[in-house]
């Protein structure tokens, strides 16, 4: 059943700190990963930093474990993967609306300010090692699954995300089935073909750092194919960006047991604000699961009226809140089940 609910690049929104006098849970290094130092923050909301042969630096690994975690040690929890938007990282993902669900775990992985969660054709420039989609899906879920009382199959497992995380989102639901029963884009880059040229020349823009200036969070700067090859449609040298488009690969869900759900506002149908053009990318994959007769949910809250008290439509931390408010509990039905 395809279900349509039309309603008439930011920081996300702030929460209360983590309690003071707990202590998180040990982890065990592992599956190419070495922690560094140790866990900030309480028992049930805190991160680890973490490196990696696969990406260049250290990583931010968020975790938000249930209230009720340590009540029940026989007790496993299905996980929500939760990926970031450009340029943001795992630490400041304090939405109230992860914090409220006492039956799922929340995992928030770094995905690097323009890492695209994927392993980029280029692995020699001044970035270093880029290997995301290794990291997420190699090294990320196996850790967590041995450190966490886990629901370590595919039908306790979700990959959702905001923007860049998106589209991260679609993409390893897409590539890796097997791993995640449900998949959520959140204003996500999730069409990028030469019908959304715009998205796809901003993941150029991200690259090249044609933001500029001594406090860009793209530096290094690296060249525009660096991820995906060339983004131009000539002779087919865009195949691929093609290749990893969500959009044109929706087919490879048709019958994988992936929920699919999609939310977008539209900026109040202001061609400059950001939302705008992910709405229409949000449109265009509509269309391809419809003409392949595919289930979903789809919601357009447009302006962000009637879509709770803080959205106003366009792609900012408000509308993302609302969306969880309405996600996690379907998710967690859907765990349920």
């Amino acid at each position: 059943m395809v279900v349509v609910a039309a309603v008439a690049m930011v920081t996300p929104a702030s929460a209360a700190p983590a309690a003071e006098g707990t202590t998180p849970p040990a982890m065990t290094d592992g599956f190419g990963l070495t922690q560094v130092d140790t866990s900030t923050g309480s028992d049930i909301n805190f991160y680890l930093t973490v490196t990696t042969p696969e990406v260049a630096g250290e990583q931010h690994i968020k975790i938000i474990l249930p209230a009720g975690y340590y009540d029940d040690p026989a007790r496993r929890y299905p996980v929500m993967y939760f990926l970031h938007g450009s340029p943001d990282d795992p630490i400041g993902q304090n939405y109230p609306a992860l914090s409220t669900s006492d039956d799922m775990i929340t995992v928030i992985p770094d995905g690097g300010a323009r890492g695209w969660y994927a392993n980029w054709l280029n692995q020699k420039t001044p970035a270093g090692a880029q290997n995301w989609e290794n990291f997420h899906l190699k090294q990320v879920i196996p850790f967590i699954d041995a450190n966490l009382r886990t629901v370590a199959t595919k039908k306790g497992r979700a990959v959702a995300g905001i923007s860049m995380g998106g589209f991260g989102a679609l993409h390893y639901a897409q590539v890796r089935p097997d791993l995640f029963s449900e998949t959520a884009s959140l204003s996500g880059d999730i069409d990028l073909s030469v019908k959304s040229m715009d998205l796809r020349l901003a993941v150029v823009a991200s690259l090249i750092d044609a933001q500029g200036g001594e406090n860009s969070p793209y530096k290094p700067a690296v060249d525009s194919d660096a991820a995906f090859g060339s983004p131009y449609p000539v002779f087919n040298a865009d195949w691929r960006f093609n290749q990893v488009d969500p959009q044109q690969n929706m087919h490879k869900l048709v019958g994988a047991g992936v929920g699919i759900s999609i939310y977008t506002g539209d900026g109040g149908g202001q061609i400059g604000t950001l939302e705008f053009w992910v709405a229409g990318a949000a449109k265009n994959v509509k269309a391809r699961m419809d003409s392949l007769g595919m289930s979903y949910y789809y919601v357009n809250y447009g302006d962000g009226a009637g879509w709770g008290t803080l959205c106003n439509g366009d792609h900012n931390a408000g509308c993302w809140e609302e969306d969880l408010r309405d996600l996690i509990p379907r998710l967690e039905r859907s765990f349920a089940s």
